[in-house]
């Protein structure tokens, strides 16, 4: 039988994928790096607020995935109206709320966080309202960087929206550099490089999908009027997503909160050791992303089989890049921290942390998350929503919490807690797609 994806085929797909989100990691990893020889308290208040914008950031990020899920079902339909017009509605949709997001975080900045994060140093909270200030601006613009490169990987076109992630990049290392180590401006010049790379981000990805050389385009954005039918297809997929992602970092937030009364040694060690587990963990996502756009393909012209044989064979790609990535972050984590300058205790727990993760996460993470995403792009989003969501609150938060707070594990008990999420979140959706109950849904 001849596959709708060859291996080339996968290969530009997923390549392009993997570099992008190793590549964000890596410049997330550099721009704590550069903020950490601010000071511990620097750190601590970018890594608690990034905690609320990554909250933000994931719900949006849902919907444009949403989106991706039903323009790569249309594409596999070959019905190219149907899926340029619901290009237009993604971009109708993330414009909206993501404009309504930032007003709220704006207007609400104190109240979030000294809700969230109680009675933290008051160094601490001045570089957070600070940073907070000028990340929460550029919400609508990393949100329609989203929608739009979701509509290119609906179309297997990973390239561009890579090209354009590296020129993004470089601008807010650079801009960090100056206006850190040459301005001196600190936390702030830190977020002001940060919201100018996101208006670069914008403004290119939506020129370049203004293009009529594309499949799939969206031409006179002001004319983009609500499309009932469409939005509410997306809305279907993209908001119980959302609500898992974001469901997800409000747990994280939780646990958060529970680390910030750890003192701020612990804070800039697990701060450190999250931008370490996120990195080694990108490469795999990627393949996860890639294969919404695969699964997606397949099931919008009808071949079941094909997206379960991708699914498989996606996810042991991911159990190799897994692997691979965990082994090179162990390897680098004790010259980050020495970069990082981080004092001698934050740099052992840092340490202690990562070592656990790399002996752990090659083994469960993978089934955990990866072959989610082929479900979800069968439509499969309230199962994974709830999953998820139950996981997360009983293994990851409340376990968490105990070993902390009662046992006084310190921030190991973090990670013992998301290990457990780990390994059962990875049962339940092995269990699950075996069952092939998540091919019974109807997309378009």
């Amino acid at each position: 039988m001849k596959h709708t994806f060859s291996n080339k085929d996968l290969a530009y797909l997923l390549i392009p994928l993997v570099l992008e989100q190793l590549l964000t990691s890596l410049m997330g990893m550099i721009d704590t790096v550069m903020v950490s020889n601010i000071g511990s308290a620097a750190i601590s208040a970018v890594s608690l607020v990034d905690s609320i914008n990554i909250l933000v950031l994931m719900a949006l990020s849902a919907l444009a995935t949403g989106g991706t899920i039903v323009v790569s079902q249309y594409i596999g339909n070959e019905d190219t109206k149907k899926a340029n017009e619901a290009a237009r509605q993604i971009v109708f949709c993330v414009t909206v709320i993501s404009l309504c997001m930032t007003l709220f975080c704006l207007f609400f900045r104190y109240p979030l966080l000294r809700i969230i994060f109680g009675s933290v140093e008051a160094d601490v909270m001045e570089g957070a309202m600070t940073y907070f200030l000028y990340t929460a601006l550029s919400f609508p613009f990393l949100a329609l960087y989203n929608a739009g490169s979701s509509i290119f990987r609906a179309q297997r076109n990973t390239k561009l929206p890579l090209l354009i992630s590296v020129l993004s990049n470089v601008i807010n290392v650079v801009g960090n550099y100056i206006l850190i180590f040459i301005v001196h401006w600190g936390i702030a010049g830190a977020a002001i490089a940060t919201l100018f790379s996101r208006i670069i981000l914008a403004l290119l990805i939506l020129w370049k999908l203004h293009s009529e050389s594309y499949v799939v385009h969206v031409r006179n954005y002001a004319s983009i009027r609500p499309n009932k039918d469409l939005i509410l297809r997306i809305l279907r997929l993209g908001i119980p997503s959302g609500v898992e992602n974001s469901m997800f970092q409000f747990g994280k937030l939780a646990i958060q909160s529970t680390v910030s009364t750890l003192g701020t040694i612990a804070i800039a060690a697990q701060a450190m050791t999250n931008i370490l587990e996120n990195l080694n963990g990108m490469a795999s996502l990627a393949v996860g992303i890639g294969m919404m756009t695969v699964v997606g393909q397949c099931l919008g012209a009808g071949k079941k089989e094909e997206a379960i044989y991708y699914i498989k064979k996606m996810t042991a790609i991911a159990y190799a890049t897994t692997f691979i990535s965990c082994i090179l972050v162990f390897l680098a984590t004790k010259p980050i921290t020495i970069l990082g300058g981080m004092e001698a205790e934050s740099a052992r727990l840092c340490i202690e942390m990562v070592t656990a993760i790399t002996i752990v996460k090659p083994i469960m993470w993978t089934l955990a998350f990866v072959p989610a995403y082929g479900m979800r792009a069968a439509g499969d989003v309230k199962f994974s929503m709830i999953s998820s969501m139950t996981t997360m609150w009983l293994c990851r938060v409340i376990l968490c919490m105990i070993l902390c707070r009662q046992f006084h594990f310190g921030p190991m008990g973090v990670w013992i807690a998301m290990f457990t999420d780990w390994s059962v979140r990875a049962i339940i959706f092995t269990y699950r797609f075996y069952s092939k109950k998540w091919l019974s849904h109807n997309v378009i």
